[in-house]
């Protein structure tokens, strides 16, 4: 009984971030016109567009000193209970984007969640094409800021991590790379993932997820779990899709945080189109963003890991910089 309802509480807890109080998510009135003027070219801004039938919103941080210069684009989508409004505070993104010059975009989902595949979430549950709004948002975005389009990212925790998964299979056209986190290659997406040209993917995931395990197998997240490829399985596959080496380089980052964990880098080389492969593993890391917020107790979620910092080093992919 303590160990059902320690998993019950721990479900419904997954990643409570701050909600937001905005107009009602997923209704179907009609869109309002865009808040913002075309090429914005600083500040933050947030705007609603219909896809596949629903009013959906997202937020928008452009870094100061922008101008009319294309920039990179990182779109970063919450896990399942989360929302749009809580993933800066969780991964200090807009501070990152700010330094290495890209803008951030932050969707919001169908009832805190996101279509991944698995099966499970309310917004798979309703059949929610999640992906047509992704390509919908882009094609707004184009013509409310200066974008590089041959530079478009996308990154997320846990749900929103295994939906960036999900993109990657079926979005590859419009993406140059995915970061996902906590989140790993749903089953059902895996047979069918044919992207339609070579990306960068890094993942990150901890050993002692208690969510989402890093063996794989039947998930223990919101809505009653899916079923995961494991870590390793992941990364494999996005090597063989991006044509790399059959065996990945290991290195092992320095103990430099002192935190409980510890962190070793499973890269691919000779990637087609110079693309990047690799799995960063946390030793004893949990259901958490390395280097960011320790959002609920370790007894909860686990350890967050600060051997590195998993939004830095996007920031530093996104710019074109080695990871």
């Amino acid at each position: 009984m303590i160990a059902r309802a320690r998993l019950a509480l721990l479900a419904a807890a997954l990643l409570a971030l701050p909600a937001c109080r905005s107009a009602k998510h997923g209704s179907t009135s009609p869109s309002p016109p865009p808040v913002t003027t075309p090429l914005t070219l600083a500040g933050d801004f947030s705007d609603r567009i219909i896809a596949g039938g629903l009013t959906r919103s997202y937020l928008v941080h452009v870094p100061p000193g922008a101008g009319a210069r294309p920039l990179p684009v990182l779109l970063v989508f919450h896990g399942g209970g989360g929302h749009a409004d809580g993933m800066d505070r969780l991964t200090h993104l807009n501070s990152v984007a700010d330094r290495y010059g890209f803008i951030v975009v932050y969707p919001e989902g169908i009832e805190t969640s996101w279509a991944d595949g698995r099966g499970n979430t309310p917004a798979d549950r309703r059949g929610i094409d999640d992906v047509g709004f992704v390509a919908a948002l882009l094609d707004r975005l184009a013509s409310q800021v200066a974008m590089d389009s041959a530079r478009v990212y996308a990154t997320g925790i846990s749900n929103g991590g295994m939906f960036t998964q999900r993109l990657g299979c079926e979005l590859a056209q419009r993406l140059a790379g995915i970061f996902p986190d906590a989140g790993l290659m749903p089953a059902p997406i895996a047979p069918r993932c044919h992207p339609a040209r070579p990306l960068t993917v890094i993942e990150a995931h901890g050993t002692a997820d208690p969510l989402i395990p890093y063996a794989g197998g039947h998930d223990r997240g919101r809505g009653g779990g899916g079923d995961v490829l494991s870590a390793e399985e992941t990364i494999a596959l996005w090597g063989r899709l991006d044509s790399c080496s059959a065996t990945p380089r290991t290195e092992v980052l320095p103990d430099t945080a002192h935190d409980g964990t510890r962190v070793h880098i499973d890269m691919f080389e000779g990637c087609a189109a110079n693309a990047t492969v690799a799995l960063y593993t946390i030793e004893s890391g949990g259901h958490t963003w390395p280097g960011g917020l320790q959002y609920l107790p370790e007894t909860l979620i686990g350890r967050t890991t600060h051997q590195f910092d998993l939004s830095e080093l996007i920031g530093r992919v996104v710019a074109g910089m080695t990871p």
